[in-house]
């Protein structure tokens, strides 16, 4: 008897080739569709028709699962009350938690499937996360949240390809090629069309006009509202009688002042972690950390206390921001993860 595998699909082309492989390696394959956002522009509408197409093409059926009240309570929520409070969001694996991982995986079982596959390119093994063979396109990073329970049950066929064969393996999919590949590759955080600020400014007033500080206290310029910024961020602001680049150290919600200094003021050393999701027992370990989705791997030292961790890195970083994600790395196997609450 085949085992099912339910393949969460969004309509583009990873998740359309993850059907097909799955199918042709013998296993009996659905669809679920998760409908996130309660948007009224044909945006639905046009994802599931591509699915359609893929999904005559190979023969199975697919199910729609509506999550949207679910995702703006746990994601969309989260990322806004994020930036009001002056700290920078990482919704994507807020929703791999807690969307698609969660919710996704306890349909895909109510509905008998031994597996939940989707097109992630990552590896597990069952009991660890792995870097994916392709690293320009490796979401490891935004996985390491995940329940560990949840591990057993995950597949992610094209951990072992590169983006380029995905494409080519995906011109057998024949006419339903062609449609999917007039689809847009999907955005980093789906809800955001251009920029973040977007969605902040349909829920509070972000252009409110603020003191830059420098780290003395001292008002050094003018700024046009905490929201705009991020730490590390180094337009968009005054500086009076600046002869270098000034960058954003720290934000205060609370009166709108924006603290600013030279680069070396982003150096960090230290880095307290909260909300831990590990893999591993170890309360004292070497590794490497990353501390945002694109930032190198740096050697550290880590130590657990009370549900918190303790990060030293061997080499400094820079603009390291509270609410991102510090994930441990053992050459290519994740170890765990944590969200940054302080850094210095």
């Amino acid at each position: 008897m085949k085992k099912k595998v339910m393949v969460g699909m969004s309509g583009g082309i990873d998740s359309s080739v993850t059907a097909y492989m799955l199918q042709e390696e013998g296993y009996e394959v659905e669809g679920v569709y998760l409908k996130l956002h309660n948007r009224t522009d044909g945006y639905h509408e046009r994802n599931l028709g591509y699915i359609k197409d893929v999904a005559e093409f190979l023969g199975i059926k697919y199910h729609v699962l509506d999550l949207s009240d679910e995702f703006t309570q746990k994601v969309y929520d989260y990322f806004v009350d994020s930036y009001l409070e002056g700290s920078t969001p990482n919704p994507c694996v807020k929703c791999n938690r807690q969307i698609k991982f969660g919710a996704m995986l306890k349909f895909a079982k109510e509905h008998g499937a031994s597996y939940l596959a989707t097109g992630h390119y990552a590896k597990t093994d069952g009991k660890f996360f792995y870097e994916a063979d392709d690293k320009t396109k490796d979401q490891s990073y935004f996985l390491s949240q995940v329940e560990k329970e949840a591990l057993p049950f995950m597949m992610f066929p094209l951990s072992t390809h590169k983006k380029e064969e995905i494409i080519k393996f995906g011109e057998k999919l024949d006419k339903a090629y062609k449609r999917i590949t007039e689809k847009n590759e999907s955005q980093e955080i789906c809800f955001v069309d251009t920029v973040y600020t977007d969605i902040i400014k349909k829920h509070a007033n972000i252009d409110m006009p603020g003191k830059v500080l420098d780290e003395q206290g001292n008002v050094v310029g003018e700024h046009k509202g905490y929201m705009h910024y991020t730490i590390g961020k180094r337009r968009g602001f005054t500086v009076h009688g600046a002869h270098e680049p000034h960058f954003v150290t720290k934000l205060n919600p609370k009166d709108n002042t924006i603290v600013v200094g030279k680069k070396e003021s982003l150096e960090i050393n230290n880095v307290e972690i909260e909300n831990l999701n590990m893999f591993i027992e170890d309360k004292e370990f070497d590794c490497t950390v990353k501390l945002r989705y694109r930032s190198k791997s740096t050697p550290c030292h880590v130590k657990i206390e009370n549900d918190k961790g303790y990060i030293t890195l061997e080499e400094p970083a820079f603009g390291v921001a509270a609410g991102q994600l510090a994930v441990f790395y053992k050459d290519e196997k994740v170890l765990g993860s944590g969200w940054i609450k302080n850094a210095k």
